[in-house]
């Protein structure tokens, strides 16, 4: 689509310069253009600057908004999120409330092997149905990509099943969909006394085929005690990078489990939670360049501790924010919230989580050469707001200011 959005208020270009993330007080460089217009022909970003300095002929053809009034951002990127999955766990809420811990529920069937098991009695058809439904809604809150996980089968077929619903999606959607496989979530309850068979699963089986057949970019695993330990984890990101799968870890959530140190040993992408990060996990990853993405949205509902996102980047670590929507310890898709969040409990500027929930979060998922900036030649995958500045996004928060969510230069319309 050929689009020319004109006469914005602020343009929040979070200008890269060429740059594949930012670290530090980059991240409150935002690069904004007062007064400024965008061009987006043929789904790429053709101009931008100024509004007084265009000067390009408008094809007839060619839709134009005038965002008098209003801001223009680059849509959201969600690096870390688990929504293909079936049922609720409300229950489980409900049990925390009362004093019940994650992991208590989870040694008594809750947690992740609770929605194993609605996942497996689920088809793919219908798991897909459940996750479109969550794409409407994030796209509505000015996501524009997102990663999604398997994680919720646990055994070959249903492993499958959810990396062929998230491939599909890829294929039908207008939404960037980044496919992870995460077979490593959780021992399942059949191998519950025979995790080293369900680790040769794993290994000799699932991650060949998912591989071969490049089912997903990324290889996670869950690194922590009563899950998988460290060599377990780094053999299984180990054969995955063998099938072309890039590492990531889901790290230091409920422990320090030294899964930062890990995330650097073998070159992963990301390190994701971090809430119990220790010093040295924090100097190995800025020194690596592992992006750190973090998840207020699990601490907040949880009720646990937040990542130390100041010590993160005032050490040099590349900082990304993400929902981590799952239905177990954040159902909520909104990043403008982990925005929020972000902010006032973790010691974030609104520049930074801005940075944070574009460039940074799409290098988090190998996509900052053309997404999560306003500059030329990249994705036209922009977010319109209905707001003075960019400041007034985090500090109104439970309210959806997006009014326009543009991929690839087409308006959606929900």
């Amino acid at each position: 689509m050929n689009l020319l959005i004109k006469n914005a208020r602020q343009v929040v270009t979070v200008a890269s310069s060429g740059k594949r993330l930012k670290v530090g007080r980059e991240m409150r460089d935002l690069g904004v253009i007062e007064n400024g217009t965008v061009l987006v022909q043929q789904g790429r970003i053709a101009w931008v600057g100024r509004s007084v300095d265009f000067s390009m002929d408008i094809d007839a053809s060619m839709e134009v908004i005038d965002a008098s009034d209003r801001i223009l951002l680059p849509g959201f990127v969600d690096p870390h999120t688990h929504l293909v999955f079936a049922g609720s766990r409300e229950g489980e809420f409900a049990l925390r409330t009362e004093g019940a811990s994650y992991r208590q529920i989870a040694e008594k069937g809750g947690g992740i092997l609770a929605t194993v098991a609605k996942v497996r009695e689920t088809s793919k058809k219908h798991l897909k149905k459940l996750a479109l439904r969550h794409l409407t809604e994030m796209m509505k809150l000015g996501t524009t990509t997102v990663e999604v996980k398997s994680g919720y089968g646990l055994d070959f077929d249903n492993e499958l099943k959810m990396l062929e619903a998230i491939n599909e999606l890829v294929k039908e959607e207008l939404i960037n969909v980044v496919p992870t496989f995460l077979g490593a979530h959780a021992v399942p309850t059949e191998y519950r006394d025979r995790k080293s068979d369900y680790i040769r699963l794993i290994v000799e089986r699932l991650i060949p085929y998912v591989g071969t057949k490049k089912l997903a970019e990324f290889c996670d695993v869950f690194c922590e005690a009563g899950y998988f330990g460290m060599e377990e984890c780094e053999q299984i990101l180990e054969e995955g990078k063998k099938f072309g799968m890039r590492p990531k870890v889901h790290a230091d959530e409920f422990n320090p489990s030294s899964g930062a140190e890990l995330a650097a040993r073998v070159g992963a992408v990301s390190a994701d939670h971090l809430e119990y990060v220790n010093e040295r996990g924090i100097e190995l990853m800025g020194h690596k360049g592992v992006v750190a993405t973090l998840l207020p949205g699990v601490s907040f509902f949880l009720g646990h501790s937040y990542a130390p996102a100041r010590k993160l980047i005032d050490a040099g670590v590349p900082v990304a924010l993400a929902t981590d929507f799952n239905p177990g310890s954040c159902m909520c898709y909104s990043m403008p919230l982990m925005m929020t969040m972000a902010c006032t409990q973790m010691g974030m500027t609104p520049e930074e989580v801005i940075t944070a929930s574009t460039l940074n979060a799409a290098a988090a998922v190998s996509r900052s050469h053309e997404l999560g900036s306003i500059e030329v030649g990249k994705r036209g995958d922009l977010i319109l707001l209905n707001i003075g500045n960019y400041r007034f996004l985090p500090y109104h928060f439970g309210a959806n200011h997006v009014v326009k969510t543009i991929i690839q230069g087409t308006m959606l319309e929900f």
